[in-house]
């Protein structure tokens, strides 16, 4: 029986049964339920591994009192919310899973954009009214998919993804990456534009596929949605504060934006007087109807779920077994 513990930091209460049949004579597992980082230590300090989801931060503090840490892995796609620079100073690797989920992500980017442009949201709340109201044009605007472009900021794999789908419905495909090779767009029938205020501005739909960084922090702002084709749709199930949701707001009452699907927010789960969750409730608000928000959801199947929790483990395992790692970020 191995002596090395591996802790489930927080979000994760149920049964570690994926990550004890992955870690199988390499590691215990234990799921600590924590709803921030000062309730990690001192739980934490004899770790040979951490699995870490997306509700709290691993900061410098917790991550100079892994004594015994191994590897940090981070149980999804972005890891901002783990201290990089930290764990490398400490020669911990941090990972996380890249290729859990894409589809999944991918299919809610469009399934948001579907509701919105086929006004789902308004003529479900018609047809529930007493009486009902049946009007097949109470959309002021119904376009057709066909012939629409659709901006990717970000065209990484599930970037990638959606506009596969996107392309299946016959919209035009533009994208902006500069971290993408030359050539790469050009092969998904993808046209690669230099600037985020050029595919704002010739976008019907955009939807953000980028990592939280200092780079794209705040990156759809007032600024940048006053670039913004009038009447188009936001779409982002990336990361929220990758959006300024005040900003999305104005441009939602304004009509500068005709609708917004958010899977993600800057603060999740949101407080209860957030003013954009105020406006989407209220039914004389341009928000009530255009802005279709998910509890950050995007990544969620069943399928995908459990791919995402066993690949995650068995990074850890490879951590711990002092085998080559698969996706080392730091």
């Amino acid at each position: 029986m191995t002596s090395a513990n591996v802790y489930i930091t927080d979000f994760w209460t149920g049964e570690p049964d994926v990550e004890r049949d992955a870690l199988a004579g390499a590691a215990e597992v234990f799921v600590l339920e924590a709803r921030g980082e000062p309730e990690l230590l001192p739980r934490v300090a004899d770790a040979a591994g951490l699995l870490v989801w997306h509700d709290i931060r691993i900061g410098a503090k917790t991550i100079e009192a892994l004594e015994q840490c191994r590897i940090i892995v981070r149980v999804g796609v972005g890891f901002d919310n783990v201290d990089c620079e930290a764990a490398a100073r400490r020669g911990i690797p941090v990972c996380n899973v890249p290729d859990y989920g894409i589809e999944d992500v991918a299919d809610h980017a469009i399934a948001m954009m579907l509701a919105l442009l086929r006004n789902l949201s308004q003529f479900n709340s018609d047809l529930r009214a007493t009486p009902p109201r049946w009007d097949a044009r109470r959309n002021e605007r119904q376009p057709r998919l066909r012939g629409m472009t659709l901006g990717i900021v970000g065209l990484g794999r599930i970037g990638t993804a959606t506009a596969l789908r996107a392309q299946a419905f016959g919209m035009n495909v533009i994208a902006c990456d500069p971290y993408i090779p030359d050539g790469c767009g050009r092969s998904l029938g993808v046209a690669m534009v230099d600037a985020l205020g050029d595919l704002l501005a010739r976008s019907d739909v955009f939807s953000l596929h980028t990592p939280l960084d200092e780079t794209t922090r705040g990156l759809i702002n007032a600024d940048t949605l006053a670039l913004v084709k009038p009447g188009a749709i936001l779409i982002n199930t990336a990361r929220g504060p990758i959006c300024d949701t005040t900003a999305v707001l104005r441009a939602l009452e304004s009509g500068r934006l005709a609708g917004a699907g958010l899977d993600v927010l800057p603060q999740e789960p949101p407080a209860a007087d957030d003013p954009l969750l105020a406006a989407a409730r209220d039914p004389g608000h341009p928000a009530h109807h255009r802005c279709v928000l998910t509890p950050h959801a995007a990544f969620f199947t069943e399928e995908g779920f459990e791919e995402m929790r066993r690949k995650a483990a068995l990074e850890v395992r490879r951590g711990i077994m002092g085998e080559p790692l698969r996706n080392r970020v730091n």
